[in-house]
């Protein structure tokens, strides 16, 4: 069983920053891909990156050159560095990995951008 714990998020300004921590228990962190997602009010989950095991990284479009995904495997954490932020990157955000098709989640962490 993997359980994740997320922190970091919080209200910030158009043109701010945050920094998300995702947290995993277990031992078994450094064989999996991890991803960063995120739900805003009333639309779908939406993947925001992943970063392979070996440490390649992936972006949607719309993060691209804002936000950094990385992670220290020493410590069983993934990072989500969050810069320029927009209101539009308004949403709950999530830590995820698959393990043997199984999906496991943390439970979130807001982030609002406002004014």
């Amino acid at each position: 069983q993997v359980q994740f714990v997320e922190s970091g998020g919080g209200l910030v300004q158009p043109g701010g920053s945050l920094r998300l921590s995702c947290v995993a228990s277990g031992s078994i962190f450094s064989f999996y891909a991890m991803g960063w997602y995120r739900q805003a009010p009333g639309k779908q989950r939406e993947l925001v990156a992943i970063i392979a095991r070996a440490g390649n990284t992936n972006y949607a479009d719309s993060v691209k050159g804002r936000f950094t995904i990385s992670r220290d495997n020493a410590k069983n954490t993934v990072y989500l560095q969050m810069n320029n932020l927009k209101p539009e990157d308004t949403a709950v955000y999530y830590c995820n990995t698959v393990i043997m098709g199984d999906a496991y989640w943390g439970q979130g962490t807001q982030v609002t951008v406002s004014s």
